[in-house]
């Protein structure tokens, strides 16, 4: 069964597109969702980050992280 990651974020944040981009490669199922065009998953978001906005939120099976590559 492959790992599967979710990454909060924005299409316009370098940092969520790294963390996109790496998960991938290195073989996990990763669903993207983009806090600014869907209110659900910005919803979902704050709820994961205890309301803070810095994305990108990965959550990797229940173990949640915000930020990727340094931020």
């Amino acid at each position: 069964m492959p790992k599967a990651v979710a990454i909060y974020g924005k299409s316009t944040c370098p940092y969520t597109t790294a963390a996109r981009k790496e998960f991938a490669e290195r073989g996990y199922e990763v669903r993207y969702l983009d806090v600014k065009a869907d209110p659900a998953a910005m919803g979902r978001f704050l709820e994961l980050s205890g309301g803070d906005r810095r994305v990108p939120l990965i959550d990797e099976g229940g173990k949640v992280t915000v930020g990727f590559g340094g931020t």
